[in-house]
Protein backbone atom coordinates (compact mmCIF):
# COMPACT_ATOMS: atom_id res chain seq x y z
CA UNK A 1 0.00 0.00 0.00
CA UNK A 2 1.82 3.32 -1.00
CA UNK A 3 1.67 6.08 1.85
CA UNK A 4 -0.76 8.83 1.43
CA UNK A 5 -0.17 12.81 0.55
CA UNK A 6 -1.25 15.40 3.41
CA UNK A 7 -2.41 18.48 2.17
CA UNK A 8 -2.99 21.41 4.57
CA UNK A 9 -5.21 24.39 3.71
CA UNK A 10 -4.37 28.16 5.39
CA UNK A 11 -4.61 31.79 5.15
CA UNK A 12 -6.48 34.25 6.87
CA UNK A 13 -10.26 34.68 8.80
CA UNK A 14 -12.28 34.97 5.22
CA UNK A 15 -10.11 33.27 2.77
CA UNK A 16 -12.59 30.83 1.65
CA UNK A 17 -10.74 27.73 3.48
CA UNK A 18 -14.16 25.82 4.25
CA UNK A 19 -15.17 25.70 1.13
CA UNK A 20 -12.48 24.77 -1.09
CA UNK A 21 -11.96 22.11 1.79
CA UNK A 22 -15.23 20.78 0.86
CA UNK A 23 -14.54 20.70 -2.82
CA UNK A 24 -10.88 18.98 -2.58
CA UNK A 25 -12.23 16.00 -0.62
CA UNK A 26 -15.27 16.06 -3.01
CA UNK A 27 -12.41 15.80 -6.30
CA UNK A 28 -10.34 13.59 -4.26
CA UNK A 29 -12.82 10.70 -3.80
CA UNK A 30 -14.17 10.86 -7.07
CA UNK A 31 -10.67 10.36 -8.14
CA UNK A 32 -11.25 7.63 -5.64
CA UNK A 33 -8.78 8.39 -2.76
CA UNK A 34 -10.03 8.12 0.52
CA UNK A 35 -9.74 11.03 2.43
CA UNK A 36 -9.27 12.12 6.26
CA UNK A 37 -10.58 15.22 6.89
CA UNK A 38 -9.10 17.41 9.98
CA UNK A 39 -8.57 20.80 11.60
CA UNK A 40 -6.12 22.90 13.60
CA UNK A 41 -6.68 23.50 16.76
CA UNK A 42 -8.50 19.72 17.11
CA UNK A 43 -9.06 16.89 15.19
CA UNK A 44 -8.94 14.55 17.98
CA UNK A 45 -10.59 14.27 21.37
CA UNK A 46 -7.77 15.81 22.73
CA UNK A 47 -7.61 18.58 20.39
CA UNK A 48 -11.17 19.45 20.16
CA UNK A 49 -11.08 19.96 23.99
CA UNK A 50 -8.20 22.41 23.51
CA UNK A 51 -9.46 24.11 20.60
CA UNK A 52 -12.55 24.86 23.06
CA UNK A 53 -10.38 26.70 25.39
CA UNK A 54 -8.12 28.58 22.64
CA UNK A 55 -11.30 30.02 20.75
CA UNK A 56 -13.55 30.64 24.15
CA UNK A 57 -14.32 34.47 24.33
CA UNK A 58 -13.97 34.52 28.01
CA UNK A 59 -10.14 33.63 27.89
CA UNK A 60 -9.05 37.14 26.31
CA UNK A 61 -6.58 37.15 28.77
CA UNK A 62 -4.84 34.29 27.98
CA UNK A 63 -1.04 34.68 27.76
CA UNK A 64 0.48 34.37 24.18
CA UNK A 65 3.37 32.10 25.69
CA UNK A 66 -0.04 30.09 26.31
CA UNK A 67 -1.63 30.19 23.22
CA UNK A 68 1.46 29.05 21.51
CA UNK A 69 2.23 26.08 23.75
CA UNK A 70 -1.03 24.78 23.63
CA UNK A 71 -1.78 25.16 19.63
CA UNK A 72 1.60 22.81 19.56
CA UNK A 73 -0.07 20.54 21.99
CA UNK A 74 -3.05 19.96 20.19
CA UNK A 75 -0.71 19.32 16.86
CA UNK A 76 1.33 16.68 18.14
CA UNK A 77 -2.21 14.95 19.10
CA UNK A 78 -2.98 15.57 15.45
CA UNK A 79 0.45 14.60 13.95
CA UNK A 80 1.02 11.58 16.27
CA UNK A 81 -2.87 10.07 16.63
CA UNK A 82 -4.21 10.91 13.22
CA UNK A 83 -2.13 12.27 10.56
CA UNK A 84 0.43 9.96 10.46
CA UNK A 85 -1.05 6.33 11.12
CA UNK A 86 -4.01 7.75 8.27
CA UNK A 87 -1.24 8.52 5.87
CA UNK A 88 0.74 5.25 6.54
CA UNK A 89 -2.72 3.48 6.13
CA UNK A 90 -3.11 5.13 2.34
CA UNK A 91 -5.27 7.83 3.06
CA UNK A 92 -4.80 11.82 2.15
CA UNK A 93 -5.44 13.63 4.98
CA UNK A 94 -6.52 16.79 3.90
CA UNK A 95 -5.89 19.69 7.11
CA UNK A 96 -7.78 23.07 7.73
CA UNK A 97 -4.50 24.73 8.69
CA UNK A 98 -1.11 23.51 10.16
CA UNK A 99 2.26 24.86 11.78
CA UNK A 100 2.09 27.74 8.51
CA UNK A 101 -0.89 29.25 11.08
CA UNK A 102 1.13 28.82 14.47
CA UNK A 103 3.97 31.27 12.47
CA UNK A 104 1.36 33.65 10.89
CA UNK A 105 -1.23 34.38 14.01
CA UNK A 106 0.99 33.41 16.82
CA UNK A 107 4.37 34.84 14.96
CA UNK A 108 2.87 37.55 13.46
CA UNK A 109 -0.43 38.05 15.04
CA UNK A 110 0.63 38.03 18.68
CA UNK A 111 4.18 38.91 17.57
CA UNK A 112 6.09 36.13 19.46
CA UNK A 113 9.74 35.19 17.79
CA UNK A 114 9.78 33.09 14.97
CA UNK A 115 12.89 31.23 15.69
CA UNK A 116 11.33 30.10 18.83
CA UNK A 117 8.28 28.91 17.46
CA UNK A 118 10.42 27.02 14.80
CA UNK A 119 12.41 25.46 17.87
CA UNK A 120 9.12 24.11 18.89
CA UNK A 121 8.09 23.41 15.31
CA UNK A 122 11.48 21.31 14.89
CA UNK A 123 10.66 19.69 18.29
CA UNK A 124 6.76 17.93 17.38
CA UNK A 125 7.56 17.88 13.42
CA UNK A 126 10.94 17.21 12.89
CA UNK A 127 10.97 15.62 9.66
CA UNK A 128 7.40 15.95 9.16
CA UNK A 129 5.89 18.28 6.90
CA UNK A 130 3.07 18.79 4.33
CA UNK A 131 3.52 17.60 0.84
CA UNK A 132 1.04 20.71 -0.17
CA UNK A 133 0.40 23.52 1.08
CA UNK A 134 -2.54 25.58 -0.08
CA UNK A 135 -2.44 29.49 0.67
CA UNK A 136 -5.83 30.96 -0.03
CA UNK A 137 -5.04 35.05 0.55
CA UNK A 138 -7.19 37.58 0.16
CA UNK A 139 -6.98 41.43 1.66
CA UNK A 140 -7.75 42.03 5.09
CA UNK A 141 -10.73 44.20 4.18
CA UNK A 142 -12.28 41.26 2.04
CA UNK A 143 -11.66 38.67 4.66
CA UNK A 144 -13.03 40.81 7.59
CA UNK A 145 -16.05 41.47 5.35
CA UNK A 146 -16.61 38.33 5.00
CA UNK A 147 -16.69 36.92 8.66
CA UNK A 148 -19.00 39.87 9.49
CA UNK A 149 -21.92 37.69 8.11
CA UNK A 150 -21.22 35.04 10.96
CA UNK A 151 -23.21 34.39 14.10
CA UNK A 152 -20.94 34.85 16.30
CA UNK A 153 -16.93 35.47 16.21
CA UNK A 154 -14.54 33.35 18.29
CA UNK A 155 -11.12 34.71 20.47
CA UNK A 156 -9.14 35.34 17.74
CA UNK A 157 -11.59 36.50 15.20
CA UNK A 158 -11.97 39.75 17.78
CA UNK A 159 -9.14 40.79 16.91
CA UNK A 160 -8.14 44.33 15.42
CA UNK A 161 -7.40 44.73 11.80
CA UNK A 162 -3.46 45.42 12.47
CA UNK A 163 -3.55 42.19 14.11
CA UNK A 164 -4.89 40.30 10.64
CA UNK A 165 -2.21 42.37 8.52
CA UNK A 166 -0.01 41.07 10.47
CA UNK A 167 -0.84 37.53 9.89
CA UNK A 168 -1.14 38.09 6.26
CA UNK A 169 2.33 39.68 5.99
CA UNK A 170 3.80 36.31 7.85
CA UNK A 171 1.94 33.85 5.32
CA UNK A 172 3.28 35.66 2.65
CA UNK A 173 6.58 35.73 3.48
CA UNK A 174 6.58 31.73 4.09
CA UNK A 175 5.38 31.55 0.84
CA UNK A 176 8.05 32.67 -0.63
CA UNK A 177 10.34 30.72 1.68
CA UNK A 178 9.50 27.99 0.91
CA UNK A 179 7.73 27.81 -2.73
CA UNK A 180 8.18 24.21 -3.28
CA UNK A 181 5.49 23.89 -0.59
CA UNK A 182 3.71 26.63 -0.27
CA UNK A 183 1.11 27.92 -3.17
CA UNK A 184 0.19 31.25 -3.18
CA UNK A 185 -3.33 31.57 -4.54
CA UNK A 186 -5.69 34.66 -4.93
CA UNK A 187 -8.43 33.77 -3.08
CA UNK A 188 -10.23 36.70 -4.17
CA UNK A 189 -11.64 35.56 -7.07
CA UNK A 190 -15.06 32.91 -8.32
CA UNK A 191 -15.02 29.79 -6.03
CA UNK A 192 -14.76 27.55 -8.65
CA UNK A 193 -11.47 29.32 -10.45
CA UNK A 194 -9.84 29.34 -7.28
CA UNK A 195 -10.92 25.44 -6.55
CA UNK A 196 -9.68 24.58 -10.90
CA UNK A 197 -6.32 25.94 -9.77
CA UNK A 198 -6.56 23.96 -6.98
CA UNK A 199 -6.91 20.52 -8.87
CA UNK A 200 -4.06 21.24 -10.96
CA UNK A 201 -1.85 21.48 -8.12
CA UNK A 202 -2.89 18.32 -6.40
CA UNK A 203 -3.33 16.40 -10.06
CA UNK A 204 1.00 17.42 -9.27
CA UNK A 205 1.11 14.94 -6.65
Amino acid sequence: MSKGKFITIDGVEGAGKSTQIDLICSYLHRKGIEVVRTREPGGTEVGEKIRSVLLDVENQEMHSDTELLLMFSSRNELIQNKIIPALNDGYWVVSDRFTDASFAYQGGGRMLNLDRIAELEDWVLGDFKPDLTLLLDVSVEVGMARIESRAAKDRIELEEREFFERVRSVFISRSEAFPERIKLLDASGAVDDIHSKIRALIDSL
